[in-house]
């Protein structure tokens, strides 16, 4: 074989390889899934900064931004008109889509009572270091209510109003502070209540003193209980009761109370004649 026929056979081996590679990159380029990028054809009204619940938002605090067509924000806004002079019911962060869930109806303002549901009220109690858990009753957080009233001439202390919503500490009722856990001094306690509650709150407050006490916000039960006197809170404690075989049974039986102490006698003696003394 001469030096031309080589040549020409490694230009044609050269060439089939080519195209069979080539021929392996195209099929594995065609077996790639198509990913379809959404074009954003539609427009959101999302926030500029943290807006807390209260605020009157205006044109500068929220702004225009593309939003995909396939993934509508349900309740959102597409005009910046649509959101301007209506206040907030709840907080927003950054870039948060503004949806009709959070918005007080138009004409409403900000502030506070925009916030207040259909048939409840905001009332206000006046709180200290103690009576408000040391700054930590929050806006969002849930109190209970517990006066101590001396009606005759015994004191007595019971929960009149359980699981209670506090809308604002002071000024305050954002939940900025209750998300960092940052205690807020405050004098005066805003709570949503229902009218009967205001009532009960109303009574407690010029009838007797009144405390709050925290609760878990996992923990909404509400609670009924029968107060305590001040003579069953300094009475002895019942005895435990002991297990006990009754009629072939164990059974618990409280046994019963010690026997009073026998009483202090003082012993005379005079010449012969001894007697006894009972001291009282």
């Amino acid at each position: 074989m001469n030096r031309r026929n080589r040549t020409l056979i490694v230009v044609a081996l050269a060439v089939v390889l080519a195209t069979l590679a080539s021929y392996g990159v195209y099929r594995a380029i065609q077996q790639i899934p198509v990913r379809e990028v959404p074009i954003a054809t539609n427009f959101a009204v999302v926030a500029k900064d943290m807006l807390p619940v209260g605020t009157l938002i205006d044109s500068q605090q929220v702004t225009l931004v593309a939003w995909p067509a396939d993934a509508p924000v349900a309740g959102g806004f597409s005009t910046i008109e649509d959101v301007a002079g209506r206040g907030l019911v709840a907080s927003v962060v950054q870039n948060e889509p503004i949806t009709e869930s959070k918005l007080a109806p138009r004409g409403s303002g900000g502030g506070l009572p925009p916030s207040i549901p259909q048939g409840m009220r905001a009332m206000s109690v006046k709180v200290n270091d103690v009576i408000g858990v040391s700054g930590f009753t929050l806006p969002g957080t849930r109190v209970d209510v517990v006066v101590t009233v001396r009606p005759d001439d015994e004191s007595i202390s019971r929960v009149v109003v359980s699981n209670v919503q506090v809308l604002a500490s002071g000024t305050r009722f954002d939940q900025d502070a209750a998300r960092t856990g940052q205690a807020v001094q405050a004098a005066v306690v805003t709570l949503l209540v229902t009218p009967e509650d205001a009532e009960r709150i109303a009574l407690a407050q010029n009838e007797g003193q009144i405390m709050l006490a925290l609760r878990n916000p996992m923990d909404v039960e509400r609670v009924e209980t029968r107060g305590v006197r001040m003579s069953s809170l300094l009475a002895a404690p019942n005895p435990e009761p002991v297990r006990q075989v009754v009629q072939g049974r164990p059974r618990m039986v409280t046994p019963p109370p010690p026997p009073p102490p026998p009483p202090y006698t003082v012993e005379t003696i005079r010449a012969s004649e001894r007697t006894q003394v009972v001291v009282e």
